[in-house]
């Protein structure tokens, strides 16, 4: 696992072994896992994001859309 974005409201975790990414958000305790397709589309999406947009805000509000409505509750047991 490793690392690839962390902010005051996310992080984003790669897995290269699953060939995945786990976007969770900090605010909500909630995650989306990626693999597969999913995986895929997800990093050329971030990849498209213009090098000079790059900043907290702009990846901020992509990972909001990105994870509205598909993202799941932490639960601790």
């Amino acid at each position: 696992m490793n690392v690839i974005y962390s902010s005051d409201h996310y992080w984003v975790l790669a897995y290269p072994a699953q060939q995945g990414f786990e976007l969770f958000d900090k605010e909500s305790l909630s995650t989306l896992f990626l693999q597969g397709p999913l995986a895929w589309h997800f990093r050329n999406a971030m990849e498209g994001i213009p090098e000079a947009e790059r900043d907290e805000e702009t990846i901020d509000a992509f990972l909001d859309d990105y994870c509205a409505g598909s993202a799941r509750p932490i639960v601790f047991h």
